[in-house]
Protein backbone atom coordinates (compact mmCIF):
# COMPACT_ATOMS: atom_id res chain seq x y z
CA UNK A 1 0.00 0.00 0.00
CA UNK A 2 3.00 2.72 0.74
CA UNK A 3 5.09 1.32 -2.49
CA UNK A 4 1.27 2.34 -4.43
CA UNK A 5 0.54 5.74 -2.33
CA UNK A 6 4.07 6.62 -3.53
CA UNK A 7 3.37 5.89 -6.88
CA UNK A 8 0.01 7.78 -7.11
CA UNK A 9 1.13 11.53 -7.14
CA UNK A 10 3.93 10.90 -10.34
CA UNK A 11 1.05 9.09 -11.97
CA UNK A 12 -1.57 12.38 -11.81
CA UNK A 13 1.15 14.40 -12.69
CA UNK A 14 1.45 12.78 -15.92
CA UNK A 15 -1.88 12.01 -16.80
CA UNK A 16 -1.74 16.20 -16.04
CA UNK A 17 1.32 16.53 -18.31
CA UNK A 18 -0.38 14.87 -21.00
CA UNK A 19 -4.08 15.62 -20.92
CA UNK A 20 -3.16 19.30 -20.46
CA UNK A 21 -5.02 19.73 -17.32
CA UNK A 22 -5.32 23.85 -16.94
CA UNK A 23 -4.95 23.77 -13.44
CA UNK A 24 -1.88 22.03 -13.72
CA UNK A 25 0.78 24.75 -14.12
CA UNK A 26 3.43 21.82 -15.37
CA UNK A 27 1.16 20.21 -18.31
CA UNK A 28 1.42 21.38 -21.59
CA UNK A 29 -1.65 24.06 -21.27
CA UNK A 30 -0.62 25.49 -17.89
CA UNK A 31 -0.50 29.32 -17.51
CA UNK A 32 -3.93 30.85 -18.65
CA UNK A 33 -4.14 27.43 -21.52
CA UNK A 34 -1.51 28.47 -23.61
CA UNK A 35 1.66 26.23 -24.41
CA UNK A 36 4.30 27.03 -21.50
CA UNK A 37 8.10 27.00 -21.19
CA UNK A 38 8.17 23.83 -19.25
CA UNK A 39 6.25 21.89 -21.90
CA UNK A 40 8.80 23.14 -24.52
CA UNK A 41 11.64 22.02 -22.21
CA UNK A 42 9.76 18.37 -22.40
CA UNK A 43 9.23 17.91 -25.40
CA UNK A 44 5.57 18.29 -25.40
CA UNK A 45 4.10 19.44 -29.24
CA UNK A 46 0.73 21.17 -28.44
CA UNK A 47 -1.22 21.58 -31.28
CA UNK A 48 -4.37 23.25 -30.00
CA UNK A 49 -5.69 26.01 -30.76
CA UNK A 50 -4.27 28.24 -28.14
CA UNK A 51 -1.47 27.21 -28.38
CA UNK A 52 2.19 29.14 -29.79
CA UNK A 53 2.31 28.13 -32.86
CA UNK A 54 4.65 29.12 -36.00
CA UNK A 55 1.55 28.85 -38.34
CA UNK A 56 -0.35 32.55 -38.75
CA UNK A 57 -3.47 32.41 -36.87
CA UNK A 58 -6.87 33.07 -38.42
CA UNK A 59 -7.35 36.02 -35.98
CA UNK A 60 -4.67 37.96 -36.49
CA UNK A 61 -5.39 38.35 -40.18
CA UNK A 62 -9.17 38.39 -39.35
CA UNK A 63 -10.15 42.12 -40.74
CA UNK A 64 -14.12 41.79 -39.30
CA UNK A 65 -15.79 41.45 -36.21
CA UNK A 66 -17.32 38.69 -34.73
CA UNK A 67 -20.97 39.79 -33.41
CA UNK A 68 -24.09 37.65 -31.83
CA UNK A 69 -26.95 39.40 -31.82
CA UNK A 70 -30.92 38.46 -30.95
CA UNK A 71 -32.72 37.44 -33.12
CA UNK A 72 -35.00 40.25 -35.04
CA UNK A 73 -32.14 42.59 -33.10
CA UNK A 74 -30.35 45.09 -35.82
CA UNK A 75 -26.53 46.12 -35.52
CA UNK A 76 -25.32 49.54 -34.75
CA UNK A 77 -22.61 49.35 -37.62
CA UNK A 78 -23.08 47.42 -41.71
CA UNK A 79 -23.34 44.97 -42.43
CA UNK A 80 -25.14 44.41 -39.27
CA UNK A 81 -27.82 46.74 -39.51
CA UNK A 82 -30.06 43.98 -40.88
CA UNK A 83 -30.46 40.33 -40.34
CA UNK A 84 -30.83 37.83 -43.33
CA UNK A 85 -32.31 34.51 -42.55
CA UNK A 86 -33.23 31.73 -44.58
CA UNK A 87 -37.45 32.09 -45.05
CA UNK A 88 -37.55 28.01 -44.46
CA UNK A 89 -35.80 27.99 -41.34
CA UNK A 90 -37.35 30.96 -39.68
CA UNK A 91 -40.02 30.75 -37.25
CA UNK A 92 -41.18 33.77 -38.47
CA UNK A 93 -43.05 34.57 -41.85
CA UNK A 94 -40.75 36.41 -44.48
CA UNK A 95 -40.69 36.63 -47.88
CA UNK A 96 -37.57 38.23 -48.65
CA UNK A 97 -35.71 36.48 -46.09
CA UNK A 98 -35.26 39.95 -44.17
CA UNK A 99 -36.28 40.00 -40.45
CA UNK A 100 -37.83 43.28 -39.69
CA UNK A 101 -36.78 45.36 -36.32
CA UNK A 102 -39.31 43.98 -33.74
CA UNK A 103 -40.22 47.11 -31.14
CA UNK A 104 -40.90 44.55 -28.53
CA UNK A 105 -37.13 43.83 -27.83
CA UNK A 106 -36.69 45.49 -24.27
CA UNK A 107 -33.80 45.09 -21.98
CA UNK A 108 -34.37 43.83 -18.39
CA UNK A 109 -33.27 44.40 -14.88
CA UNK A 110 -30.59 43.49 -13.74
CA UNK A 111 -32.35 41.32 -10.95
CA UNK A 112 -33.86 39.31 -13.53
CA UNK A 113 -30.74 38.05 -14.44
CA UNK A 114 -30.26 34.62 -12.41
CA UNK A 115 -27.72 31.57 -12.61
CA UNK A 116 -29.28 30.29 -15.53
CA UNK A 117 -28.71 32.70 -17.93
CA UNK A 118 -24.67 32.08 -17.08
CA UNK A 119 -23.16 31.28 -20.71
CA UNK A 120 -26.65 32.80 -22.75
CA UNK A 121 -27.10 35.58 -24.83
CA UNK A 122 -29.09 37.87 -22.71
CA UNK A 123 -30.58 41.91 -23.21
CA UNK A 124 -29.79 44.64 -20.12
CA UNK A 125 -31.05 47.80 -19.95
CA UNK A 126 -29.70 50.42 -17.33
CA UNK A 127 -27.66 53.48 -17.27
CA UNK A 128 -24.08 53.99 -17.71
CA UNK A 129 -22.50 55.58 -14.64
CA UNK A 130 -18.70 54.99 -15.73
CA UNK A 131 -16.75 54.60 -18.22
CA UNK A 132 -12.94 54.13 -18.28
CA UNK A 133 -10.41 55.06 -20.86
CA UNK A 134 -10.30 53.25 -24.24
CA UNK A 135 -7.54 51.43 -23.83
CA UNK A 136 -5.21 48.68 -26.16
CA UNK A 137 -5.72 44.90 -25.85
CA UNK A 138 -3.87 42.14 -27.16
CA UNK A 139 -5.22 39.43 -28.94
CA UNK A 140 -2.62 37.70 -30.53
CA UNK A 141 0.81 37.88 -28.74
CA UNK A 142 4.02 37.51 -31.50
CA UNK A 143 7.36 36.92 -30.50
CA UNK A 144 10.82 36.42 -32.64
CA UNK A 145 14.00 34.70 -31.65
CA UNK A 146 17.11 36.86 -30.95
CA UNK A 147 19.13 33.62 -32.09
CA UNK A 148 17.55 31.95 -34.68
CA UNK A 149 14.86 34.30 -35.78
CA UNK A 150 11.83 32.11 -35.88
CA UNK A 151 8.59 33.82 -35.42
CA UNK A 152 5.66 32.32 -33.54
CA UNK A 153 2.27 33.60 -32.32
CA UNK A 154 0.42 33.42 -29.28
CA UNK A 155 -3.22 33.52 -29.24
CA UNK A 156 -4.31 35.08 -25.88
CA UNK A 157 -8.31 36.15 -26.78
CA UNK A 158 -10.04 37.11 -24.06
CA UNK A 159 -8.05 36.68 -21.13
CA UNK A 160 -6.63 39.10 -18.72
CA UNK A 161 -3.45 37.18 -18.06
CA UNK A 162 -0.98 34.72 -19.81
CA UNK A 163 2.10 33.71 -19.63
CA UNK A 164 4.77 34.95 -22.09
CA UNK A 165 7.01 32.93 -23.52
CA UNK A 166 10.47 32.64 -23.08
CA UNK A 167 11.99 29.77 -24.58
CA UNK A 168 12.16 29.34 -28.64
CA UNK A 169 10.56 25.83 -29.85
CA UNK A 170 13.49 24.82 -32.53
CA UNK A 171 15.49 22.24 -30.24
CA UNK A 172 18.74 22.88 -31.64
CA UNK A 173 18.06 26.70 -31.19
CA UNK A 174 17.79 25.62 -27.50
CA UNK A 175 20.45 23.23 -27.34
CA UNK A 176 23.13 26.03 -28.82
CA UNK A 177 21.63 28.93 -26.11
CA UNK A 178 21.45 26.59 -23.06
CA UNK A 179 17.81 26.94 -22.97
CA UNK A 180 18.17 30.89 -22.41
CA UNK A 181 15.90 33.68 -22.83
CA UNK A 182 15.66 33.84 -26.58
CA UNK A 183 12.11 35.09 -27.15
CA UNK A 184 11.13 38.87 -27.62
CA UNK A 185 8.13 40.27 -27.60
CA UNK A 186 7.63 41.62 -31.07
CA UNK A 187 4.54 44.72 -30.54
CA UNK A 188 4.63 45.34 -34.33
CA UNK A 189 3.52 42.03 -35.20
CA UNK A 190 1.04 41.79 -32.48
CA UNK A 191 -2.70 42.23 -32.91
CA UNK A 192 -4.42 44.59 -30.56
CA UNK A 193 -8.10 45.79 -30.15
CA UNK A 194 -9.88 48.51 -28.59
CA UNK A 195 -11.10 47.54 -24.86
CA UNK A 196 -13.31 49.91 -22.62
CA UNK A 197 -15.03 48.69 -19.42
CA UNK A 198 -18.69 50.39 -18.40
CA UNK A 199 -20.43 50.10 -15.25
CA UNK A 200 -23.84 49.66 -15.88
CA UNK A 201 -26.68 50.85 -13.37
CA UNK A 202 -30.03 49.89 -12.72
CA UNK A 203 -32.61 52.83 -13.93
CA UNK A 204 -34.36 54.39 -10.81
CA UNK A 205 -37.78 52.94 -12.06
CA UNK A 206 -36.27 49.24 -11.90
CA UNK A 207 -35.08 49.63 -8.11
CA UNK A 208 -38.05 47.95 -5.92
CA UNK A 209 -38.59 50.16 -2.74
CA UNK A 210 -36.07 49.97 0.06
CA UNK A 211 -33.21 48.24 -2.30
CA UNK A 212 -30.09 49.43 -3.86
CA UNK A 213 -29.61 49.81 -7.10
CA UNK A 214 -27.25 47.19 -9.11
CA UNK A 215 -24.66 47.39 -11.29
CA UNK A 216 -22.36 45.07 -13.46
CA UNK A 217 -19.03 45.69 -15.62
CA UNK A 218 -19.50 45.44 -19.16
CA UNK A 219 -16.81 44.32 -21.99
CA UNK A 220 -16.28 46.41 -24.75
CA UNK A 221 -14.23 45.64 -27.94
CA UNK A 222 -13.52 46.89 -31.40
CA UNK A 223 -16.33 49.39 -32.58
CA UNK A 224 -18.58 48.76 -29.45
CA UNK A 225 -15.96 51.57 -27.76
CA UNK A 226 -16.89 54.80 -27.53
CA UNK A 227 -20.72 54.46 -27.94
CA UNK A 228 -21.88 55.05 -24.61
CA UNK A 229 -20.89 57.99 -21.83
CA UNK A 230 -21.94 58.38 -18.48
CA UNK A 231 -25.46 59.54 -17.64
CA UNK A 232 -26.49 57.63 -21.17
CA UNK A 233 -29.47 55.10 -21.06
CA UNK A 234 -28.61 52.34 -22.79
CA UNK A 235 -30.01 48.62 -23.83
CA UNK A 236 -26.78 45.85 -24.57
CA UNK A 237 -27.02 42.80 -25.99
CA UNK A 238 -24.02 40.35 -24.47
CA UNK A 239 -22.95 37.67 -22.95
CA UNK A 240 -23.46 36.83 -19.46
CA UNK A 241 -19.98 35.04 -18.06
CA UNK A 242 -18.30 34.37 -14.92
CA UNK A 243 -14.80 36.46 -14.46
CA UNK A 244 -11.83 35.26 -11.62
CA UNK A 245 -11.02 37.90 -9.11
CA UNK A 246 -7.37 36.83 -9.94
CA UNK A 247 -5.57 34.36 -11.84
CA UNK A 248 -3.27 33.44 -8.97
CA UNK A 249 -1.88 34.93 -6.00
CA UNK A 250 -3.34 36.30 -2.39
CA UNK A 251 -6.59 37.44 -4.52
CA UNK A 252 -7.43 34.12 -5.55
CA UNK A 253 -6.42 31.90 -2.75
CA UNK A 254 -8.90 34.29 -0.40
CA UNK A 255 -11.55 33.95 -3.18
CA UNK A 256 -11.74 30.69 -3.27
CA UNK A 257 -14.06 29.26 -5.97
CA UNK A 258 -16.17 32.94 -5.58
CA UNK A 259 -16.38 34.24 -9.23
CA UNK A 260 -17.60 37.83 -10.44
CA UNK A 261 -20.24 38.35 -13.11
CA UNK A 262 -19.63 40.53 -16.30
CA UNK A 263 -21.33 41.59 -19.68
CA UNK A 264 -19.48 40.25 -22.60
CA UNK A 265 -20.91 43.49 -25.16
CA UNK A 266 -22.05 42.00 -28.59
CA UNK A 267 -24.50 45.14 -29.33
CA UNK A 268 -25.61 48.69 -27.90
CA UNK A 269 -28.35 50.92 -28.31
CA UNK A 270 -28.33 54.42 -26.77
CA UNK A 271 -31.44 55.87 -25.69
CA UNK A 272 -32.51 59.29 -25.83
CA UNK A 273 -29.93 60.94 -27.89
CA UNK A 274 -29.68 64.47 -28.40
CA UNK A 275 -31.82 65.99 -31.32
CA UNK A 276 -29.30 66.32 -33.47
CA UNK A 277 -28.30 62.52 -33.50
CA UNK A 278 -31.65 61.64 -33.82
CA UNK A 279 -32.55 63.81 -36.73
CA UNK A 280 -29.70 62.38 -38.76
CA UNK A 281 -31.01 58.86 -37.80
CA UNK A 282 -34.37 59.73 -39.43
CA UNK A 283 -35.08 58.57 -43.10
CA UNK A 284 -36.34 61.46 -46.05
CA UNK A 285 -40.23 60.24 -45.17
CA UNK A 286 -39.90 60.87 -41.55
CA UNK A 287 -37.61 64.03 -42.16
CA UNK A 288 -40.43 65.64 -44.40
CA UNK A 289 -43.12 64.92 -41.71
CA UNK A 290 -41.60 66.04 -39.49
CA UNK A 291 -40.72 69.10 -40.76
CA UNK A 292 -44.13 69.72 -41.77
CA UNK A 293 -45.39 69.09 -38.48
CA UNK A 294 -42.89 71.73 -37.58
CA UNK A 295 -43.99 74.50 -39.65
CA UNK A 296 -47.42 73.78 -38.78
CA UNK A 297 -47.13 74.88 -35.27
CA UNK A 298 -44.61 77.03 -35.93
CA UNK A 299 -47.14 79.30 -38.16
CA UNK A 300 -50.07 77.93 -36.34
CA UNK A 301 -51.44 80.58 -33.44
CA UNK A 302 -49.76 80.80 -29.71
CA UNK A 303 -47.42 77.79 -30.95
CA UNK A 304 -45.12 78.23 -27.35
CA UNK A 305 -48.62 77.24 -25.48
CA UNK A 306 -49.35 74.45 -27.82
CA UNK A 307 -45.85 73.35 -26.90
CA UNK A 308 -46.36 74.00 -23.32
CA UNK A 309 -49.68 71.97 -23.52
CA UNK A 310 -48.20 68.98 -23.67
CA UNK A 311 -45.96 68.76 -21.07
CA UNK A 312 -47.53 66.92 -18.13
CA UNK A 313 -50.72 66.83 -19.82
CA UNK A 314 -52.60 64.97 -17.02
CA UNK A 315 -52.11 68.29 -14.72
CA UNK A 316 -54.67 70.80 -15.04
CA UNK A 317 -53.70 74.25 -15.15
CA UNK A 318 -49.60 75.63 -14.81
CA UNK A 319 -49.83 77.54 -17.98
CA UNK A 320 -47.06 79.65 -16.87
CA UNK A 321 -44.82 77.00 -14.72
CA UNK A 322 -45.72 75.03 -18.27
CA UNK A 323 -44.39 77.75 -20.66
CA UNK A 324 -41.09 78.20 -18.30
CA UNK A 325 -40.12 74.55 -18.31
CA UNK A 326 -40.75 74.44 -22.20
CA UNK A 327 -37.99 77.67 -22.57
CA UNK A 328 -35.82 75.92 -20.13
CA UNK A 329 -35.59 72.72 -21.94
CA UNK A 330 -35.12 74.65 -25.03
CA UNK A 331 -32.51 76.90 -23.36
CA UNK A 332 -30.72 79.65 -24.87
CA UNK A 333 -27.99 80.88 -26.28
CA UNK A 334 -24.45 80.77 -25.20
CA UNK A 335 -22.35 84.35 -25.79
CA UNK A 336 -18.41 84.76 -25.64
CA UNK A 337 -17.08 87.90 -25.76
CA UNK A 338 -13.82 88.98 -27.48
CA UNK A 339 -12.67 89.62 -24.22
CA UNK A 340 -12.61 86.32 -23.10
CA UNK A 341 -16.24 86.68 -21.17
CA UNK A 342 -18.71 83.59 -20.97
CA UNK A 343 -22.46 84.50 -20.64
CA UNK A 344 -24.68 81.17 -20.22
CA UNK A 345 -27.60 80.37 -22.00
CA UNK A 346 -28.96 77.87 -19.64
CA UNK A 347 -31.74 78.49 -17.71
CA UNK A 348 -32.18 77.70 -14.34
CA UNK A 349 -35.54 76.72 -12.56
CA UNK A 350 -36.72 77.25 -8.94
CA UNK A 351 -40.28 76.07 -8.22
CA UNK A 352 -42.11 76.78 -5.26
CA UNK A 353 -45.56 75.94 -3.54
CA UNK A 354 -47.40 74.62 -1.14
CA UNK A 355 -47.74 70.89 -0.55
CA UNK A 356 -49.66 68.81 -2.95
CA UNK A 357 -49.40 71.20 -6.12
CA UNK A 358 -47.81 68.85 -8.10
CA UNK A 359 -44.21 69.67 -8.47
CA UNK A 360 -42.21 66.91 -8.14
CA UNK A 361 -44.54 65.13 -11.21
CA UNK A 362 -43.41 67.93 -13.08
CA UNK A 363 -39.70 67.49 -12.04
CA UNK A 364 -40.45 63.70 -13.15
CA UNK A 365 -42.25 64.42 -16.18
CA UNK A 366 -39.52 67.36 -17.43
CA UNK A 367 -36.68 64.67 -16.37
CA UNK A 368 -38.16 61.68 -18.69
CA UNK A 369 -38.58 63.85 -21.69
CA UNK A 370 -35.17 65.37 -22.06
CA UNK A 371 -32.45 63.88 -23.73
CA UNK A 372 -30.76 63.44 -20.96
CA UNK A 373 -31.99 64.11 -17.85
CA UNK A 374 -31.53 62.81 -14.21
CA UNK A 375 -34.22 63.34 -10.96
CA UNK A 376 -32.96 62.91 -7.52
CA UNK A 377 -34.17 64.08 -4.20
CA UNK A 378 -31.93 66.66 -2.20
CA UNK A 379 -32.99 65.46 1.20
CA UNK A 380 -30.42 62.25 0.42
CA UNK A 381 -28.21 63.18 -1.96
CA UNK A 382 -24.76 64.54 -0.95
CA UNK A 383 -22.12 67.29 -1.96
CA UNK A 384 -20.06 63.71 -3.41
CA UNK A 385 -23.07 62.02 -4.61
CA UNK A 386 -24.40 65.03 -6.81
CA UNK A 387 -21.06 65.80 -8.01
CA UNK A 388 -18.37 62.99 -8.24
CA UNK A 389 -16.91 60.14 -6.13
CA UNK A 390 -13.25 59.16 -6.36
CA UNK A 391 -13.61 55.04 -7.41
CA UNK A 392 -10.91 52.80 -8.19
CA UNK A 393 -10.73 51.04 -11.31
CA UNK A 394 -11.21 47.37 -11.14
CA UNK A 395 -8.68 46.63 -14.56
CA UNK A 396 -5.55 49.03 -13.80
CA UNK A 397 -5.86 49.43 -10.28
CA UNK A 398 -5.89 53.27 -10.87
CA UNK A 399 -7.99 56.05 -9.15
CA UNK A 400 -10.55 57.45 -11.14
CA UNK A 401 -13.39 59.89 -10.72
CA UNK A 402 -17.12 58.44 -11.05
CA UNK A 403 -19.84 61.11 -11.90
CA UNK A 404 -22.86 61.59 -9.59
CA UNK A 405 -25.93 63.56 -10.59
CA UNK A 406 -24.68 66.40 -11.83
CA UNK A 407 -22.25 65.08 -13.79
CA UNK A 408 -24.66 62.23 -15.61
CA UNK A 409 -26.94 65.16 -16.44
CA UNK A 410 -23.99 67.32 -18.41
CA UNK A 411 -25.94 68.92 -21.59
CA UNK A 412 -29.41 67.73 -19.97
CA UNK A 413 -31.79 68.54 -17.19
CA UNK A 414 -31.14 67.67 -13.49
CA UNK A 415 -33.91 67.43 -11.37
CA UNK A 416 -33.19 68.31 -7.89
CA UNK A 417 -36.71 67.69 -5.52
CA UNK A 418 -36.58 69.19 -1.96
CA UNK A 419 -33.55 71.15 -2.21
CA UNK A 420 -34.21 72.99 0.89
CA UNK A 421 -34.21 69.37 2.73
CA UNK A 422 -30.25 69.46 1.61
CA UNK A 423 -27.26 70.68 4.21
CA UNK A 424 -25.54 73.37 3.54
CA UNK A 425 -22.44 72.54 2.92
CA UNK A 426 -23.87 70.60 0.09
CA UNK A 427 -26.12 73.11 -1.01
CA UNK A 428 -23.12 75.38 -1.64
CA UNK A 429 -21.57 72.35 -4.38
CA UNK A 430 -24.16 73.31 -6.73
CA UNK A 431 -24.25 76.98 -6.36
CA UNK A 432 -20.63 77.45 -8.38
CA UNK A 433 -22.66 74.90 -11.10
CA UNK A 434 -25.40 77.08 -11.37
CA UNK A 435 -23.86 80.34 -12.27
CA UNK A 436 -20.53 79.43 -13.65
CA UNK A 437 -21.51 75.78 -15.10
CA UNK A 438 -18.41 74.13 -13.89
CA UNK A 439 -17.87 71.85 -11.33
CA UNK A 440 -15.12 71.87 -8.86
CA UNK A 441 -13.65 68.76 -7.48
CA UNK A 442 -10.68 69.98 -5.49
CA UNK A 443 -12.50 70.07 -2.29
CA UNK A 444 -14.03 66.85 -2.46
CA UNK A 445 -10.75 64.93 -2.91
CA UNK A 446 -9.18 66.43 0.32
Amino acid sequence: RARRGARRPPRREEQAAENGDPDDLNGPLGGGGLENDQAVLAGTNNTGNNAATEDLPPLLMRRYELRILPLRRHGSFPPFVHQFRDSASSPYPSSSGLLETSPEIEGVSLRCIRSRAMGHLVTLRGMIVRSSDVKPSCVVATYTCDACGVEIYQVVHNKREFLPQRLCPVEECRRQTKNGDTLHLQTRGSKFVKFQELKLQELPSQVPMGHIPRSMSVHCRGELTRLASPGDVVTIDGIFLPQRVAEGGYRAMKAGLVSMTFLEAQNIVVHKKSYDESGAQLGEDEKKRLDAQIQEIATGEDPVGRLSSEIAPEIFGHEDIKRSLLLMLVGGCTRKLPDGMRIRGDVNICLMGDPGVAKSQLLKHVASIAPRGVYTTGKGSSGVGLTAAITKDVTTGELALEGGALVLADRGICAIDEFDKMDEADRTVSYNLIFAVLINVFGLIH
